[in-house]
């Protein structure tokens, strides 16, 4: 009986994988590759490399537990592919296969090179997220507007979470207007869990920093879960612990505190040690039990049956030149700040710090900092997209980029949000303690020392006014502009000006 080959990515470590389903245990032949090609598309961040390769190498380890057959290819193998179809055509050479079973990658690019491969690839669906691309493409016939809002509704009807009696359990969908109070600083408030790295871990850890030394990102200490039996953990914990306050302060934001109430689950999600109904069953296990607020059980399911199933949907339902569009026609070059250079916007540099740290930043320092001030700059949404998709752990493409190109760059045109994700200085400093210690001065409206927020978010306005004047939910804020002195106006507008000019000259601001 000639074997098959059956491909498992770094993003694919569940057991109940469909490709590891659809094989037989005692014939065929589990690939898994560390390669290059994966691990230089984009300058990945030290710390996202070393998880992958290292839940990689626990998730081999447990499948030849289970009675598999794992030929494993480490990134310093002298017999290394570049990449995953090196590889396949290595392993099928070696052990005469000419039959791959894959579950379909995340991203059209690994997709485009299997279909391409010159073997039999067999792609099956992958079936460990709720909604197929099929369903989220039915669900989008026909529809003016693919709003998440609605198609979060449909997720609810469909799993039943917090339903009661086919209606939203306590009389609302959405309970996101609770959850935006800022947060005080607490020595006492637990974090997320962490990790101590075994041999495995600390091996991979040798390799990355052999290899990617010079990668923006600090590498250690790495504290990550890299099996399904500690992202487990990291789950319990997280609802015990840190659940009952996720809600009120999911959006806020402290100098001193990089987690919050924030899960640091995403990372596990998005690999495969957990998977969604794992993780909706036990926030609603606790908020059953009355130890979790409604606001805080519905914010972080609305994060897992909504947003993450609606972008997934999203980015395939748009196809492979999603990441190229540019509404906008923004141009302009990423600042050096976001790889850690000079500036003196505290919000900024403390963001991105924090990324360089942890490989990590929430979605409110994703969107309204950095996400806020490139979209304000008028940078080029590609540079912005590449730049998301390296530095974070939990960045893969098929949900990265709708959450970049759509959500904060505005590059869609309007697919996802229903206006621009722009704000001036007042936001960051209502929902974060950043302002207090920034070079710049928030309640100033113009003048040299003026939060570059508070100037660039009227320039960006009177830039686009032909784009967004009519914009139902912007009308006011124009009606506003056109209240305004017109000397008022030119002193704004000359500001915005002039640290777009910085920029330009790469001067830092």
């Amino acid at each position: 009986m000639v074997a098959r080959l059956v491909l498992v990515l770094g993003d694919q470590l569940s057991h109940d994988l469909s490709a590891l389903a659809k094989a037989d245990r005692s014939s065929d032949i589990v690939v898994m590759a560390e390669v290059m090609d994966e691990a230089r598309y984009v300058p990945h961040h030290p710390k996202k490399i070393a998880l992958v390769l290292s839940a990689m190498r626990h998730f081999a380890q447990t499948l030849r537990a289970g009675g598999w057959q794992v030929e494993y290819t480490r990134l310093d193998d002298p017999d290394a592919g570049k990449s995953i179809v090196q590889e396949l055509l290595r392993r099928a050479e070696a052990h005469g296969a000419t039959e791959v079973l894959a579950t379909a990658p995340g991203e059209w690019r690994l997709i485009k090179a299997l279909e391409e491969a010159p073997l039999k690839v067999t792609l099956l669906p992958d079936d460990r997220f709720l909604s197929s691309p099929e369903e989220f493409s039915t669900w989008a016939e026909g529809r003016k507007e693919l709003r998440m809002e609605y198609f979060y509704r449909e997720m609810r009807r469909k799993t039943g979470y917090l339903m009661e009696g086919g209606k939203p359990a306590g009389g609302k969908w959405n309970y996101d207007h609770d959850n935006r109070k800022p947060a005080r600083p607490d020595m006492l408030r637990p974090a997320p869990m962490q990790f101590t790295p075994d041999a495995i871990t600390e091996e991979v850890l040798d390799l990355v920093e052999a290899r990617f030394g010079d990668n923006f990102g600090r590498l250690r200490p790495f504290r990550y879960a890299v099996t399904t039996a500690q992202a487990k953990r990291a789950l319990d914990h997280f609802s015990q612990h840190l659940l009952p306050g996720f809600g009120d302060y999911q959006d806020a934001m402290l100098t001193n505190d990089k987690f919050l109430y924030h899960s640091v689950l995403s990372p596990y999600l998005n690999i495969g040690l957990l998977n969604p109904v794992d993780i909706c069953d036990r926030i609603i296990e606790e908020w059953q039990a009355g130890r979790v607020p409604i606001n805080a059980a519905e914010g972080y399911i609305r994060q897992v049956i909504g947003w993450r199933e609606y972008v997934r949907g999203l980015y395939f339902h748009e196809g492979p030149e999603y990441t190229a569009r540019n509404h906008l026609g923004h141009d302009r070059d990423l600042p050096p700040a976001y790889w850690g250079g000079k500036t003196g916007m505290n919000c900024l540099a403390h963001a991105v710090d924090q990324t360089r740290q942890e490989g990590y930043a929430h979605h409110i320092q994703r969107l309204m900092v950095t996400g806020n001030f490139a979209l304000l700059a008028g940078v080029d949404p590609a540079q912005v997209h590449g730049w998301y998709l390296a530095v974070y752990v939990d960045a893969f493409e098929w949900v990265e980029a709708p959450n970049t190109i759509g959500m904060s760059q505005f590059a869609d045109g309007g697919i996802i949000a229903s206006k621009p994700y722009v704000s001036s200085g007042n936001y960051i400093n209502k929902m974060s303690d950043y302002c207090a210690g920034c070079a710049y001065s928030v309640k100033e409206k113009t003048g040299e020392n003026a939060c570059p927020f508070n100037l660039l978010y009227w320039g960006f306005l009177h830039r686009h006014r032909d784009r967004f004047a009519q914009n139902p939910r912007m009308g006011p804020i124009f009606r506003t502009w056109d209240k305004m002195e017109d000397t008022r106006k030119a002193d704004i507008l000359s500001g915005a000006a002039r640290i777009l000019g910085d920029l330009d000259a790469g001067r830092a601001v």
